[in-house]
Order: structure tokens, then sequence, then C-alpha cells
């Protein structure tokens, strides 16, 4: 059932027609978050001078449905792009920005995994559906990109950060729940961001907090980590993570390294050729003042920059670095935007339900 809705692959030619602008036309390489759940006069200012890609919610923005739709209108009228993205963490479980009593809550990914123990057939189907549910859910809010899902493989003694966000510790499995997350969340009409390329599982520390270094051998990284992103590859988005891999680069972690993203992320390792955002430039695995930040990721070869928590002189000084998005960008974006599904009816009641039974079965 649940395969039926939308093909990567066959919506993938639809991305033909799709012509980027001209340089001077294209907007700023930067998705910006905002302080609250109102747009104030001076973000809107800014927003509409330094023309962000798009912009990102998080909880501090999301109050009730009718105020999350209002802030969303009103980001997009500020840059004047009624299709400009607008991005949210909306992975079910402990992160989720929408939550209730106004919206429902959703399973952890680890859920299906857990399920697919039991049924593998039922997981992919339960996956998809969660997925379309969420772009329901979005969608009735104006929001348009999901950075999810997680496709990170966990392993023994790592942080716990990623946890129970991860599908599970088989990379295989993980690829196989995250297509179909995936593809329900573009039959919804929302595109999905996997994260976090090329893998955040082996992490000993929370890059919110500190700089995860991975010491894992190259072997061991391609064979587990690198392995789901490597058979999502033809998925239009990917967050890049701040994580040191010494077998690959000691130097820097991946978002700003030069020889990561040429060797594995956009190299044979991978392969990924979706539009790349670095992960958040405010979380403190990054050194130095968010300019050097923004910077060193443009170089490393990211196409967009993410700033989220909504302080505005640091994005006046990210806006002062950061370049409009590249030719290459911009193809990818449009690739982007002709992957996603324009939403065909569905029972959401009845989806729900559908659901709920498949679920069941990790307890029969």
């Amino acid at each position: 059932m649940w395969g039926v809705w939308l093909s990567v692959r066959d919506s993938a030619a639809r991305a033909s027609a799709a012509k980027p602008t001209a340089s001077a036309n294209r907007p700023r390489a930067v998705v910006f978050g905002c302080a609250g759940t109102m747009l104030g006069a001076d973000e809107a200012a800014f927003f509409a001078a330094s023309d962000p890609l798009g912009f990102i919610l998080f909880r501090r923005n999301c109050d009730t449905p009718d105020q999350v739709a209002t802030l969303v209108r009103d980001l997009r009228a500020s840059v004047g792009r009624p299709d400009a993205p607008v991005l949210i963490d909306q992975e079910g479980g402990r992160v989720a920005r929408l939550r209730p009593p106004h919206w429902p809550a959703h399973p952890p990914m680890g859920v299906f995994g857990a399920l697919a123990q039991r049924d593998r057939a039922a997981a992919r189907e339960a996956a998809w559906i969660n997925g379309r549910l969420l772009a329901h859910m979005l969608t009735e809010v104006g929001v348009t990109v999901d950075c999810a899902p997680v496709c990170d493989v966990p392993v023994d003694g790592a942080h716990d950060i990623i946890g129970d966000r991860a599908f599970g510790r088989d990379p295989e499995l993980v690829a196989d729940l995250a297509r179909a997350t995936a593809e329900g969340l573009m039959a919804g009409g929302v595109l999905p961001v996997i994260k976090h390329i090329p893998g955040h599982g082996r992490a000993l520390a929370d890059s919110h907090a500190e700089l995860p270094v991975v010491d894992a051998p190259r072997e061991a990284l391609e064979a587990t980590d690198f392995a789901p992103f490597r058979a999502l590859a033809d998925l239009p988005l990917a967050m890049v993570a701040h994580v040191v891999l010494k077998a690959i680069d000691p130097t820097a972690p991946a978002s700003t390294s030069a020889i990561v993203m040429r060797e594995v992320v956009r190299g044979p390792a991978i392969g990924f050729d979706g539009l790349l955002f670095a992960d958040d430039l405010s979380m403190n695995a990054l050194a130095g003042d968010v300019r050097t930040r923004a910077k060193a990721v443009v170089a490393a070869g990211n196409d967009i920059v993410l700033h989220c928590n909504g302080v505005l002189d640091e994005m006046r000084a990210v806006a002062e670095v950061v370049p409009p998005m590249s030719y290459a960008a911009a193809q990818r974006w449009a690739r982007a935007q002709a992957m996603r599904g324009t939403p065909k009816p569905a029972d959401i009641g009845a989806l729900k339900e559908r659901m709920d039974d498949l679920l069941r079965l990790i307890k029969a």
C-alpha cells in the first residue's frame, strides 16, 4: 500500500524542467531561525535585506497551529517568496517541535526498527504511514521540509544523543525504513532531510555540546556508518554532521572538511549529489565565531548554511560572509523541489488506525 504513492526514482525525472536563476537572483545560501512565536519588525527587515533561502522552526517558535501558520506566512512574506522552504525537526519521540496538546505525538524511529524484528514488511508499511502522517501535520501549518529521517547507525558505547532516534543497528534495515519514511513524507508534500551524513552513530559526545571524534577505521565506517547514506544517495536533501572522522580527516569535523566532502559525502564512499545543509552553526562542536564557522562550512563544499538560534546579531554576521547559492546548489534545490509530491487524497484517520494496528505487532 505505502509504496504506490511516490517513487523517488520515478519522480527524479521531473527535475529536468527546473532551471536555476541567475546568480543575482538566487537566495543567500543560508537558512535562518527566528527568536519567538511572532516575527519581529527588525527580523522581517533583516530577512528582506539578506534574502535567505529559507527558515527553520524550533520549539520556541511553536505554540498553536494558527500561530505557527501565521509565522510561516510572515517568514515567507519577508523574503517575497511564497515557496521559500520552512524546515523543522519533527522526527517523533524526543525530537519534536510540534507537541501535544495541539499536535499528535509520533513514536521515535527506533519503534519501527523494533517492529522490523517481528515483521519487516509491516515495519516498512508503518514507517511509510508515519512519514505520511508527519507530512499531513506539517503541511497544515505550511512547513515543507522535515529534518528527518535519522540514518545514523548507533554502536555500543556511543553517546545516547542518537539512541532511539535511529531505526536500529543494521545498516540495511536503517536504509530500508528511512526510505519508507522519506517516501511517506514526499507523498504528503514534505521534503525529507536524511541525517547526519556521513554518520553520527559512533560519536562518544553530543555535538550540541562538544566536538565528537570517531576513531573507527575507514573499513568499519564504509561498512556501517556510510552504508545507509550510500543506499539513500538518490534522496534530495541531507544534513552534514559536526563529527571528526580521524580515518578520513583528523583535522576537522565532516561539516568543515573538504576532504570528507570530496572523498566521502560527494565521493565514491557515499556519492550523494543532493542539496547539503551543514548542521547548525550555533552548536558547540564548532570553533571560532559565527563568521569563522560559516566561512569554513561554505569552503568545505556545503550548499547551505544553517544558523538556528534566532540571535539577530549573529545572523547579521553570518549574512555578511555567506554568498548567494551557487549554480550547482540551485540545480540541486530545483531537483529537490521537483521530487516533492503533490499530496494525494488520504484518509488520515484510517492511516492512524492502520499504523496503530501495525505497531501492536511489537507486543503480540
